[in-house]
């Protein structure tokens, strides 16, 4: 299966991982996640495959949208919840936290871009 980026270029963060990769003689499908719009099980799987529970953690918290939309406020541990910062996700694609490296069933988040080696 090949690797694949979910991408911004615009971010640094962004440019700095895909440019790991491409120093590890890695050239991954780079998916502009901005321009398209996830599906609930993509994001469920995405999750699985991060290894993560609470998708506040794959999701940009800081961000004003985030905020505006009052995901501050929902509490992950409660199902009806946790559905609702997802769906948030496949309505606002740039609410997905990036770089996301996927290789078959793992992920890493490269913040800092050193993360992603972890599954080469």
């Amino acid at each position: 299966m090949a690797i694949k980026i979910l991408h911004n270029p615009r971010c640094s963060k962004s440019r700095a991982t895909l440019q790991l990769l491409e120093e590890q003689k890695i050239q991954p499908e780079v998916i502009l996640y901005l321009d398209r719009t996830f599906s609930l099980p993509e994001l469920k799987a995405l999750m699985g495959k991060l290894g993560i529970e609470d998708p506040r953690l794959m999701m940009r918290t800081k961000d004003d949208l985030y905020k505006l939309l009052g995901l501050d406020q929902l509490d992950p541990a409660i199902p009806e919840q946790k559905e609702k910062l997802l769906q948030a996700i496949v309505d606002h694609s740039a609410l997905l936290e990036r770089p996301i490296v996927i290789n078959d069933n793992q992920a890493r988040i490269g913040r800092p871009p050193e993360n992603v080696l972890e599954i080469l």
